[in-house]
């Protein structure tokens, strides 16, 4: 049986950025049962598809830790070379920066790419599957725009916008739609687990009904669009392209 985290217990986010770990926060919000908590942790560099890269990182960080863990891996996909540098795209970017990014793709035709995060989620428990659950951002590589504050953003121009991420104002959640849609997925499991299970310490919470269950499955699903107009938690407003 899985040892879920009693709530207000902690669950460890795998990273040394302060600045991911209050995007993290501020997205999960009040509803989610749990603090967390950001340790920097040295994990071996996996090679393989992304979904293997992500569970045998939280593995080995719930192994370190000793107790639940969640791990986070972005890679950037380019169609026209058949998904790279996906989950290798850090080293790519030190060599290459966001011009060289660019450049890869000057003899394609297809510049067309997504973002895919996937988040890892380990109780702790070595018996325990890893969760895994993904977001994906469609969108094409572009010359760099924008300031140069994180990563790939300069050259990475979400479908639907003119602006690349660097280029959008307040980009805190928005542009990392990705990363908001995996992380409302893991908090509706850890908060599923947490009721559908028994707590450590303490009596076991009833099970969720089956309506209920569906219900948070089709949350655990479904990715929503990345907003193209209004505003959206830190008052973002996209500029659809004009047609």
């Amino acid at each position: 049986m899985a040892m879920i985290p009693a709530a207000g217990r902690s669950v460890v986010f795998v990273t040394g950025n302060v600045k991911k770990l209050e995007e993290v926060i501020q997205i999960l919000g009040d509803s989610f049962p749990y603090k967390l908590v950001a340790k920097k942790i040295d994990l071996p560099e996996y090679q393989g598809e992304p979904d293997d890269i992500s569970t045998q990182k939280c593995l080995e960080a719930a192994k370190q830790i000793q107790g639940p863990v969640i791990v986070e891996d972005t890679c950037l996909c380019f169609t026209a070379l058949g998904g790279l540098p996906g989950p290798y795209i850090k080293w790519f970017l030190e060599k290459l920066k966001p011009e060289g990014l660019y450049k890869l793709l000057a003899g394609f035709e297809d510049k067309s790419a997504y973002a895919l995060c996937t988040f890892a989620f380990s109780t702790g428990n070595p018996d325990d599957p890893v969760k895994l659950f993904k977001g994906q951002t469609q969108g094409h590589i572009v010359e760099p725009r924008g300031p140069r504050d994180f990563g790939w953003d300069p050259c990475f121009q979400p479908e639907g916008y003119t602006e690349t991420y660097a280029e959008l104002p307040n980009c805190f959640a928005a542009a990392y739609q990705a990363r908001i849609a995996t992380t409302v997925a893991e908090r509706v499991h850890v908060t599923r687990a947490a009721v559908a299970l028994p707590r450590y310490p303490g009596p076991s919470a009833p099970p969720l009904s089956r309506r209920a269950e569906r219900s948070m499955e089709q949350q655990l699903t479904t990715t929503p669009p990345l907003p193209r107009t209004g505003h959206f938690r830190t008052g973002l407003k996209g500029k659809q392209d004009k047609k």
